[in-house]
Order: structure tokens, then sequence, then C-alpha cells
């Protein structure tokens, strides 16, 4: 009687879990971003919002919780009730860059979280000054030979994904550049076409417009080629042997019910395959790929070990 008793509650409780499931979702979604609004994270995460709410028939709320270079909305993201309405979005920084940096982080990039999927690739520019001479790779290596001091180079701060495509560069290229790191993409644009820095390493999202209207000119794309940008050659085709993707992806916290994942990586896939979002998404620079859950995953685990190895030999430490 007591055995029956408990296979009776084992089936009403996976019974009422399906049926949770299939109500789900019954209520608003939060939308936890771990960017400021107005950036490419952010505009992103609201291409997406409007897209997830219109096929879920449920509002999708954006919320911004920007700092520590999007550590404390993704920990939040992370301590948040695995029941499917909080989702996030991720990227080099939160997931891979970071946690090859912090030995302290509060969450933990692969066991926090379940990945509805990788959403694209992205990738950073490296631009100069119209009158820099040096139009790719090899124009710069022999500049950078023929000079005594060594050729500069600005991102958006240390540890930034800018400061890891210089490092690769260094690297992977035998090139002497050194790092100079600022508060913002702005300001290196800035110093950029006013010639006080030698080169830039920034977004995609920023770069774009920068060099559609001439102000600067583009040398490379870290670390694959970029439709946005298509006559500017890879950091592979001009013999620097690294193309790891620069992924972005979606995210709800571990513990997630696997049918609402499952219901949350469909949306994600469908939307990513609609043209008019796609397109949206390569005027941010991001190439819309949409890639499972699982296979993302183990894709991280791989960035993540080769890009520890990049910040140890640069000696990439927290500021």
């Amino acid at each position: 009687m007591k055995k029956l008793s408990i296979a009776a509650a084992l089936l009403a409780a996976i019974a009422c879990g399906a049926a949770h499931a299939d109500d789900y979702p019954d209520r608003p979604i939060r939308m936890l971003l771990p960017f400021s609004a107005g950036g490419g994270g952010d505009t992103l995460g609201r291409i997406l919002a409007e897209q997830f709410a219109a096929e879920l028939k449920q509002p999708v709320v954006v919320e911004n919780k920007p700092g520590a270079g999007g550590t404390i909305g993704i920990a939040a993201v992370a301590r948040s009730a695995p029941d499917g309405y909080t989702i996030t979005i991720g990227g080099m920084t939160t997931h891979v860059l970071s946690p090859s940096v912090y030995k302290d982080l509060p969450y933990d990039p692969i066991k926090s979280f379940v990945s509805l999927g990788a959403i694209g690739n992205s990738a950073i520019m490296v631009i100069a000054n119209n009158a820099f001479p040096a139009d790719d790779i090899a124009g710069l290596r022999k500049l950078a030979e023929s000079r005594q001091n060594p050729v500069q180079y600005g991102s958006w701060g240390i540890g930034s994904t800018g400061h890891f495509c210089g490092e690769v560069m260094v690297q992977k290229g035998d090139l002497k550049l050194q790092h100079v790191p600022y508060k913002g993409t702005t300001q290196v644009i800035t110093d950029v076409i006013g010639g006080h820095v030698d080169l830039g390493f920034i977004d995609m999202a920023t770069a774009t417009p920068m060099l559609t209207q001439h102000k600067v000119k583009g040398l490379a794309v870290c670390t694959k080629r970029s439709p946005s940008v298509p006559d500017i050659r890879s950091y592979k085709e001009q013999g620097i042997d690294f193309d790891r993707d620069l992924n972005w992806a979606m995210y709800v916290p571990a513990g997630t019910p696997a049918a609402v994942v499952q219901r949350l990586s469909a949306t994600l896939e469908k939307t990513l395959k609609n043209p008019a979002v796609a397109e949206k998404l390569l005027g941010l620079g991001i190439t819309a790929n949409y890639v499972p859950g699982p296979e993302h995953t183990k894709a991280t685990v791989a960035d993540i070990e080769a890009w520890k190895a990049v910040a140890k030999e640069a000696g990439i430490t927290p500021q």
C-alpha cells in the first residue's frame, strides 16, 4: 500500500510538471541584460525580446543590470528562480573571458546556466586613422619592425574582448604592440581619428558605421571575416592561426525544467531564422547562426581554455 502511494505521488508530480510546461509561459518573462541601455548588447536583447514576446504570447520585459564587465547582471541571473521566467544574453566577456581571468566569479559559466543556444558570431575590428601607413597585418608588421617604440593600440579596457584580440595578434602574429586601455569605445575612436593612438580594437556595432562613412580604415577582423564588412580579411586569412568564434548566446538559470528549455530554445532558433531579424543583427555586426545549447556549451568549454592560455601568456589580470 505504501509503495502504491509513493508511485501515485510520483505520477502526480510528473503530471503536474507536464501541465506546468504545457501552460508555460502564463505570465511576463524578464530578460535581465548585463549591459548598459543603448549599447550593442542591449540593442540585441531588445530585438530578441520583441520577437520572443510575439512568439510566446507574453510580454518580455527588458531589465538592464550592468557593471563589472557584465558579471553583476549575469550573477543575478544565476541566482534567479529556475522557472523559465528569467532569461539573459551573455557574450565573450561574461562567459569566456572573465572566467579566463577571474578566479572568484560569483557564478560558474557552465554549471550555473543552461544554454538555450548560440545567437551568432560577432567580431572585433582593427581600425586605424586613414593616414596610417599600413593597410593590413603584413604592413603593420613591417611598420612595427621599423619603429623604435612599439605600435600602440587602444581597447575599451583591460580584459575586454578588444584587449584579448590585441594580445592574440601579439602572440600569434609576432607583432610588437602596446596596449592602451580606455574607459569606452568612443574615446578609442576619437583618439584613433585624432592620431593619438595607432590602432583601435572595436566591436563591430561601433566600428561598422565609422568604416562605411570612411572616418577610419580597417586592417583586420578578429577572428573571422564579417559580412558587415566583407572586404576586410580575418586573422586566419592574414596568417594568424587563431579563429575561435566570438559568440553571443542566450541562457536561463541551471535547473530550469527541460520542457521549458526546449520551448525557449525552439523560439530562439525560429527567431534567428527569420530573415528580418538576421538583417537587424547584421547591422550590429552579428552573423545570426543558431547552435543548439549542448553543442554551444561544449564549444564554450574549449573557448575558455583557449582564451585562458592567451591571458596567461599576456599576463592579463583583474584590475
